[in-house]
């Protein structure tokens, strides 16, 4: 049943639409329960200190804090003795066996073989088409961090971004294209989701896309433990992306490997449309001026999901629904999904340098949490820009990566509204005259909660943070 505007604008009138945001680059809102971003982390008691420039020019934390190098293109190699593939990003991690940690790493390589030095190795059996670069390796350290193993879970996909755990201990891994079989150097289409084992590896063979979710420029994923649906977020402009849903056809139980069983047109993948405490349509995410704002959401179902003329994105008319720039990185937590949208520019109604927005299924809402300004000076250490893969962090709040121009950091979020620094990106992949530094990806915590593993894109290094973490108040 949709949720009506009327009985959306009721609601509304006791929740509140959110507070005026404040600030301009590392900007902030003042809402209750928002997420906002100051970039000093100056506050007495909050986060973990300042940054301390890394000697090995790789990266800087907190006193107190080390990290460990787990894999790096060119150096580490595979079980097969080739080298770990290139371009690290969406991580999940997984309880392995005898105490290890398994930790599943999308590497996110585009087009022909033939273009990347180190494209995922074909390995027989787990390839679904031999003319793409990507996939994803599973990665096993062991207990004490004293010996690592790497191996391939899926080869022959294409631009392997972001992803999401699932619920049965799985990881899914989304394509970031819209390429089909003769595009690109491609034999086969595009643009799909798989699932990988990491526990299971002959799960893994014989690669089949999970048709029913779609096929677009894929982002992430989470899943509702609760309700089965899959949510999805879609990185594409001209016109901007789409946040998606699919609910599963009648009976359906999830599970090991139950995916890949579904038909092509299983379930029904649907677009948000949203609007605000007035029942005004809201066309784009970037609306949005103020953390705290609601925005009621419904839901319209995507008539050919496989794209086969036309992108899905562009199936809908201007008003059928709502878009956002950079939709990217999804956590599922505390009910609900957390969602990014990192920047918006000239393709969208208004400018910002990243939001993340709360999806609540049981009131069907969107509430903004993180706002940030158009940052004037990136090159400049302090604000954050460009919020990208993110976690939900068990010391409270979120972890984020950052994906922005100039600096990169890992920074955090708490829930009243404050921010701060946890690693800062030092490994200059530019000149001294014109510095540049790869975006981090894939942050999430060891099943344990003790490690922070985070990548740092170009050339490709997973990297292991351990120090005095703290509850975040």
């Amino acid at each position: 049943m949709p949720l009506t505007r009327r009985d959306f604008a009721k609601r509304s009138a006791y929740t509140g639409a959110g507070f005026a945001l404040v600030g301009s680059a590392g900007v902030l809102g003042t809402a209750p329960g928002a997420l906002a971003a100051e970039a000093t982390g100056s506050a007495a008691g909050l986060g973990y200190g300042p940054l301390v420039a890394d000697p090995k020019g790789i990266l800087a934390l907190p006193k107190g804090f080390t990290y460990k190098i787990i894999t790096r293109t060119g150096e580490t190699t595979l079980e097969s003795g080739e080298s770990t593939p290139s371009n690290h990003d969406g991580t999940a991690t997984f309880e392995g066996p005898r105490g290890a940690t398994l930790l599943v790493n999308n590497h996110e390589l585009k087009g022909p073989r033939a273009d990347w030095p180190h494209p995922v190795p074909l390995i027989d059996g787990l390839v679904y088409d031999p003319a793409a670069s990507g996939g994803c390796t599973v990665v096993e350290v062991a207990k004490h961090g004293d010996h690592v193993t790497e191996w391939v879970g899926i080869a022959g996909t294409s631009t392997n971004c972001a992803g999401g755990r699932t619920p049965w201990g799985t990881w899914l891994t989304c394509e970031e294209t819209e390429d089909k079989a003769g595009q690109n150097g491609m034999t086969k289409d595009h643009g799909y989701v798989f699932e990988v084992d990491p526990q299971d590896r002959e799960a893994n063979r014989d690669p089949k896309p999970i048709k029913a979710l779609g096929r677009y420029a894929h982002e992430a994923v989470v899943v509702d433990p609760k309700r089965g649906h899959l949510y999805l977020t879609e990185d594409a402009s001209g016109p901007n992306g789409l946040f998606y849903r699919w609910v599963p056809p009648h009976g359906f139980e999830h599970g090991r490997g139950r995916l890949r069983t579904l038909k092509d047109d299983a379930g029904v993948l649907q677009a948000p449309k949203c609007y605000d405490s007035g029942g005004n349509f809201v066309d784009d995410l970037s609306r949005a001026t103020r953390t705290g704002t609601v925005y009621g959401v419904d839901w319209e179902p995507v008539r050919d999901r496989d794209a086969k003329s036309v992108p899905v994105r562009k199936q809908f008319a201007d008003g059928q629904i709502t878009r956002a720039r950079k939709l990217e990185g999804m956590w599922w937590a505390d009910g609900g999904a957390y969602i990014v949208s990192s920047y918006a520019r000239e393709e969208s109604p208004v400018q910002h340098d990243g939001q993340v927005w709360f999806y609540d299924p049981k009131r069907r809402t969107l509430t903004l949490k993180v706002l940030l300004g158009v940052n004037p000076d990136p090159s400049k250490d302090g604000a954050f820009d460009g919020p990208d893969n993110i976690t939900v962090s068990p010391y409270g709040g979120l972890v984020i990566a950052e994906d922005g121009e100039g600096v990169q950091h890992l920074f955090g979020a708490t829930d009243d509204g404050r921010t701060y620094p946890i690693a800062r990106n030092d490994l200059n992949i530019g000149s001294a005259e014109e510095p540049e530094f790869s975006e981090f990806t894939g942050v999430v915590f060891s099943p344990d909660g003790a490690t922070l593993y985070a990548n740092i894109q170009e050339p490709g290094i997973m990297l292991a943070i351990t120090g005095p973490w703290r509850r975040q108040r």
